[in-house]
């Protein structure tokens, strides 16, 4: 534990580097929320209540989503085992006395926590500049599943970018399965359009997938709606961890052994 603790400190530090991507990070957290509040102001128009949600509820829901989205920046974890893997300096990360993906969820531990303060008070910054009734529940049960379903939402979104970032070892190219990926994770998450908008037939088929319970029902739960869920919903996200950690090693034991890698 102490050498995963020590590469999530070293990349908390390391971030400080690169203050425009703090920047541009808490601009597009800001811009998610002013989209959201044009869009909404429009659509609620002479109505109280849409699809569940007050005004204040559903700009609410968009701020917690907006900053969960911003704090998942595990897309790289993908991109940079593709790139080692394909230019034969992934060794670098096999010759480490730790897992690889071990390394890969410590390194996003420290750059989430990194951009948590960032993302958040870019959020609170903009209730108080719209003078947004802010709608949180007040039940402790709930807010524990919620932090626990969030950092597990988390940890899942490590495992599914390494998986596909170690696909490189049998297909040539992987920008296919990334695309595929990044616009299916924004609709499914709820980052776009609440989940609560779709017919319940759609919503349904979307719970049996992990990508519900990353971002779309942690918003809800703090929100005080979908208190029943909160549960079931961290049963079903613990078990696709589990799915997506055997699948990981099966691919793993199977290709690694493709690797002919060079120099470190």
């Amino acid at each position: 534990m102490c050498k995963y603790r020590e590469i999530a400190r070293v990349f908390l530090k390391s971030q400080m580097a690169w203050r425009a991507d703090v920047a541009f990070n808490m601009i597009f957290t800001v811009s998610r929320i002013v989209f959201a509040s044009l869009l909404w102001g429009i659509i609620f128009a002479g109505k109280d209540v849409v699809a569940g949600f007050t005004f204040h509820g559903m700009l609410s829901y968009y701020i917690i989503s907006a900053f969960l989205y911003q704090l998942e920046m595990s897309d790289g974890i993908s991109g940079e085992v593709c790139a080692r893997i394909r230019n034969g300096t992934f060794s670098k990360y096999m010759i480490l006395p730790v897992s690889i993906e071990g390394y890969f969820t410590a390194m996003e531990a420290g750059v989430a926590l990194f951009y948590l303060g960032f993302d958040l008070a870019a959020a609170l910054i903009w209730v108080f500049i719209f003078r947004i009734e802010f709608v949180l529940t007040a039940d402790v049960t709930i807010w524990l599943c919620s932090l626990c379903m969030i950092l597990l939402g988390l940890f899942f979104m490590v495992q599914l970018n390494y998986y596909l970032g170690i696909l490189t070892l049998k297909y040539q190219g992987i920008d296919t399965f990334l695309m595929i990926k990044r616009h299916f994770v924004e609709l499914v998450t709820g980052s776009i359009i609440p989940l609560a908008l779709f017919p319940e037939a759609v919503v349904r088929v979307m719970k049996l997938l992990p990508f519900y319970y990353v971002t779309y029902l942690p918003s809800m739960l703090l929100t005080g709606k979908l208190a029943g869920e909160a549960i079931s919903g961290l049963g079903i996200l613990a078990a696709w961890c589990a799915l997506m950690q055997a699948l990981i090693r099966l691919t793993w034991s199977r290709y690694s052994r493709k690797y002919d890698g060079v120099g470190i």
